[in-house]
């Protein structure tokens, strides 16, 4: 599974910036948790298109196909990230700093 690459502070909402070092890390925490969770999503999704084992179809596809299609939920999963995400990392980041850690 590949991870988030280190989020640019820039990037992070007005609310987020301007709180605690713990509230930026909480906040980043929440997207590599998000990010996983879009990945697992795309990787279900991906898996309701395979045949089923011992069917006598055939798709054809060749290692590079698997390969792709290996990949296909991560980078699924970074493009919906990079488009913002499904915004679960606010909530979850709001939730961790209401219980205070």
């Amino acid at each position: 599974m590949s991870t988030l690459p280190p989020v640019d502070n820039a990037t992070l909402p007005a609310d987020v910036r301007a709180g605690t070092k713990s509230d930026q890390d909480n906040y980043k925490a929440a997207l590599q948790f998000e990010r996983q969770l879009v990945e697992q999503l795309t990787q279900s999704m991906a898996d309701t298109t395979k045949a089923e084992e011992g069917s006598d179809s055939d798709d054809g596809s060749s290692a590079a196909t698997d390969s792709y299609k290996q990949m296909l939920p991560g980078v699924m999963a970074d493009s919906i990230m990079s488009a913002g995400g499904l915004g679960l990392a606010r909530s979850i980041a709001q939730n961790l700093k209401g219980t205070g850690k």
